[in-house]
């Protein structure tokens, strides 16, 4: 297993799983952010869809060469020589936008399994928090391997969601796209404006690439950092562009958009079995996304401890650091997912471009 993961897989593949798997939580799980950055566009969201997955993959790719290069695994110190003194900003930023998505997913995920699986609201919640110490508990080689398999899963969930839904409303969705379709936006927009959210949407996403600095650590040569970018912008705009095709059978149905987790409005037609599996699913997104954002924000703590007091953190410390996160995105989570979307995801993706710019 170790040479397994030492080998070309963890060269070119792992950093970019690790990618997909962190932005997934906050990217796709509830289909909520593709509403918001691209579907609520109808005929002409894909444009915002070309736009991200350029964008991920750029970034993936300097992200990855830039840390191999000069050997700056975690983004404190990646910050510190891209960025400069701005490095703090990005670093209070960084643990804003995290907080933030966690809290997103787990606003979801509560609703989620007390709607598909009949528990409450905080059981769903609080089983998370302890699965995501742990995690961070047991370390990196533990979060790889959860990862790998998670992820896995994940695209498979994902994957079939998609099938589903895009196989019983695919005529809906030609007909959206034959008549350009865009009435659900009230607003007058032009292509630049699609391209423009697609940008916010890659923004954002900005605070999910100090998760995978770890892994890189493998790469020897800059033509593995830029295939591994490439596979991990294949991977990230994959899920995007099946959650976008999956919106447009029902657009512009507002009970669809106008949902604060659309995939359950569009699985709702289907045997409760679909629905209880995408509960299972959700929640596994939450796990893969806080685990990944809070283990790179404990790996910054631990590298600035260890260059001023030479120690380092206890695995107890980390887990005790990584609950304390989740609890704190718990209570931030009752606020309603929409508007954490709208307005949250918004102003952390200027912030997160002004800085990186």
């Amino acid at each position: 297993m170790n040479r397994f993961f030492q080998g070309k897989y963890g060269r070119y593949f792992l950093p970019a799983i690790i990618l997909q798997s962190v932005l997934i939580g906050g990217g796709f799980a509830t289909g909520r952010e593709i509403v918001e950055f691209g579907a609520k566009y109808g005929a002409m969201g894909w444009i915002a869809g070309i736009g991200i997955f350029v964008g991920f993959t750029v970034t993936a790719v300097v992200t990855f060469e830039f840390a191999r290069k000069f050997k700056l695994f975690n983004y404190r110190s990646l910050l510190k020589e891209l960025i400069g003194p701005f490095w703090v900003l990005f670093d209070f930023i960084y643990l804003l936008l995290a907080i933030l998505i966690i809290s997103i997913m787990a606003s979801a995920t509560g609703e989620i399994i007390e709607t598909t699986l009949g528990l409450n609201y905080w059981v769903g919640v609080i089983f998370i928090t302890v699965i995501v110490g742990i995690l961070n508990f047991f370390g990196k080689e533990f979060i790889e391997r959860f990862k790998s398999f998670g992820t896995l899963m994940l695209m498979i969930g994902y994957f079939i969601f998609a099938v589903l839904v895009i196989s019983s409303t695919w005529q809906d969705a030609i007909s959206v796209i034959s008549f350009k379709d865009t009435s659900f936006v009230k607003d007058k927009f032009n292509l630049g404006t699609v391209l423009w959210s697609g940008i916010l949407y890659v923004g954002y996403s900005l605070a999910i690439y100090p998760s995978a600095l770890f892994t890189v650590r493998r790469q020897k040569s800059r033509k593995e950092s830029v295939f591994s970018g490439l596979i991990a912008g294949i991977l990230m705009t994959i899920p995007w562009f099946l959650t976008y095709f999956s919106i447009l059978g029902f657009y512009p149905n507002v009970n669809v958009l106008g949902s604060s987790v659309p995939w359950l409005q569009m699985l709702s037609g289907f045997p409760s079995i679909i629905i209880v599996i995408f509960g299972v699913v959700v929640g596994w997104t939450l796990i893969e996304t806080a685990s990944g954002m809070i283990h790179a924000f404990i790996d910054r703590i631990d590298s600035q401890i260890g260059e001023h007091l030479e120690k380092t953190l206890t695995n107890l410390q980390k887990g005790i650091i990584a609950v304390s996160t989740l609890i704190l995105s718990v209570l931030l989570s009752r606020i309603g997912i929409i508007d954490l979307i709208s307005k949250g995801y918004t102003a952390m993706a200027y912030g997160m471009i002004l800085i990186c710019i």
